[in-house]
C-alpha cells in the first residue's frame, strides 16, 4: 500500500483526515496533511475520494 501526499495542492483543509476511518492523516503545524499512522492504512481510498484539491494518492 502506497499513500502519497502532493504537498503543493493540498490546502490543509483535514477533510481528507475527518474521512479516514483508521485515523492514519493529520494537519501538521503548517496547515498541510501528513501521514501519521502509515501502517494502519487499510486503503480504502476515503482520503483521495474526498480530497477537493486531488492531491492524495493511494495505491495498492
Amino acid at each position: 500500500m502506497s499513500l502519497k501526499i502532493d504537498v503543493h495542492r493540498c490546502k490543509g483543509c483535514g477533510i481528507c483526515a475527518e474521512f479516514c476511518p483508521k485515523k492514519v492523516l493529520a494537519v501538521n503545524a503548517i496547515e498541510k496533511i501528513e501521514i501519521v499512522n502509515k501502517d494502519a492504512c487499510i486503503g480504502c481510498k476515503q482520503c483521495e475520494l474526498r480530497c477537493p484539491d486531488y492531491a492524495i494518492f493511494v495505491e495498492k
